[in-house]
């Protein structure tokens, strides 16, 4: 195989990389989310085990990230725009429209959640500061952050193939939602009676 060929490659390996690394981010941070579920099998070590699954779930989406960027470079050559059909300053304005408010969300979630957000422990409490508002602000910033990329990448592919993140996120938060409610029944029940999902609820 000449260098020619082993570059045209390059795009669909890529591709093919994006594609598994979001599917096990995905079943990763599903397994780190049922903490409380999982102790029931195997004890209190379950939170330790939670924190190991969330932290490979984070590896594998910095490989998704790390294959956006590459894409940028290597683009599937596929009946789909390689760029926007306006001037790309348009792209890098509205990509900062959405991203400074979204990145501002995400780490107040971030900030909020403090050592839980990364490792799940046993006697955790329900989180204040902007969780008093909704219920997943780390989602709530961090899925609009792949459209802010991909219009700094210039790449339609990559905005539809974000769509994939909307699925992905809901059944995440739902994933959490349900462990909750096993290690603080009544009182989280009461709690997304006064909070948002992802949406603070009028008064």
């Amino acid at each position: 195989m000449d260098i020619e060929q082993y570059s045209e490659l390059i795009p669909w390996i890529n591709f093919g990389a994006m594609v598994i690394s979001t599917l096990l981010m995905t079943y990763f941070y599903l397994r780190s989310a049922g903490p409380a579920q999982l102790e029931k099998k195997i004890g209190a070590v379950a939170y330790r085990k939670s924190g190991q699954y969330r932290v490979i779930a984070s590896v594998f989406e910095m490989i998704v990230i790390a294959t956006y960027v590459i894409y940028y470079f290597y683009p599937l050559q596929i009946p789909i725009p390689q760029t926007f059909p306006w001037p790309y300053w348009i792209s890098l304005l509205v990509a900062v429209i959405i991203g400074v408010p979204s990145g501002y969300v995400m780490y107040q979630g971030v900030v909020a959640a403090g050592v839980e957000g990364t490792m799940p422990q046993k006697k955790g409490q329900l989180f204040g500061g902007i969780y008093k508002k909704i219920r997943h602000p780390q989602a709530m910033g961090e899925l609009p952050l792949w459209w802010s990329g991909s219009l700094i990448l210039n790449s339609p592919f990559l905005a539809i193939y974000s769509i994939v993140m909307i699925p992905i996120f809901v059944a995440m938060a739902l994933a959490e939602e349900k462990d909750l409610m096993i290690r603080y029944g009544k009182k989280y029940a009461d709690y997304k009676e006064r909070t948002g999902f992802i949406i603070p609820k009028r008064s």
